[in-house]
């Protein structure tokens, strides 16, 4: 007869793999004698999954109870794992299964993934991260900048499309009032701005300073952009005083004697708001 205290290696069927994620594996198991667990524990049967360790392929417990599930957390993803089951009868009888061999997920796409992208100009990663379906197109980075802004701003034209393809909102603003739009002009992304016009940006919009997109193309000293605004109808106003956009205007041969619907000119107009700055510009541009 047998010691009952001696290890017994027999077959049995290995843990059963469930969920699996990028940081966690589900195991189960059944147990042989479908106990009800009556009585003192010391009359169950004990399990325990062990784990390989990949460098010097010796076994360890990783969890040892009555319970016969367990979830193998804080795992590499993409990593292979392998774990085998153990039990122990009230005998002191021991049996172990065959070794089952399972990988973790790949990690999923984040906000990270997602700029990394578009400062790299990948548009095989972007649609990558676009695909898997876990990452906002809209999320910002820490700057508040969405990728859409940061594509606008360095001339992506080919991932600007992709990102509005995918739902990039065209008007989300940072915490100043920027959107992509006044990026696209202060940079002279022209291509950009007309895509970003032609799929709902507007020329109207104004960051927390006030300034319009047409501020911004002159900040930048963007002619081409500027032209191309006032040519699709973008309103100028002088009353916000930037200087540096009538003269960049006055250059460009606006003609400061057209008359608003009320009568008043530009003249008019920065006499009426006290804007000495503008008159001195407007009044050179008489004496030329």
């Amino acid at each position: 007869m047998a010691n009952p205290g001696t290890q017994k290696l027999s077959v049995l069927e290995p843990p059963v793999v469930g969920s699996v994620s990028h940081h966690s594996i589900d195991l189960s198991w059944a147990s042989e004698e479908n106990q009800a667990r009556n009585g003192p524990s010391a009359n169950w049967t004990l399990f325990s999954v062990e784990e390989e360790n990949s460098r010097t392929h010796e076994y360890s417990t990783i969890y040892m109870g009555y319970g016969t599930q367990y979830t193998v957390e804080g795992l590499e993803p993409s990593t292979s794992y392998k774990f085998r089951l153990k039990i122990t009868h009230p005998s002191g009888e021991t049996k172990y299964s065959p070794v089952v061999i399972v990988s973790t997920a790949r990690e999923p796409m984040t906000g990270k993934n997602l700029h990394r992208a578009i400062i790299m100009n990948d548009k095989e990663e972007l649609a990558r991260v676009l695909q898997s379906g876990t990452v906002n197109v809209n999320v910002p980075d820490t700057h508040g900048f969405t990728p859409l802004m940061v594509a606008a701003q360095k001339g992506f034209a080919s991932l600007v499309h992709t990102l509005v393809q995918h739902g990039a909102d065209v008007n989300m603003k940072t915490s100043s009032g920027k959107d992509s739009l006044m990026l696209a002009c202060f940079h002279g992304h022209l291509d950009i701005v007309k895509y970003l016009k032609e799929c709902g940006a507007s020329w109207t919009s104004r960051d927390r300073a006030g300034c319009t997109p047409l501020h911004w193309a002159a900040d930048g000293g963007q002619l081409p952009v500027i032209t191309h605004l006032l040519e699709d109808g973008c309103e100028v106003a002088v009353l916000n005083n930037h200087e540096q956009l009538v003269q960049l205007l006055l250059e460009k041969g606006a003609d400061h004697h057209v008359k608003n619907e009320f009568g008043s000119g530009v003249a008019e107009m920065a006499k009426a708001f006290g804007r000495q700055n503008i008159i001195s510009l407007l009044e050179g541009k008489v004496i030329d």
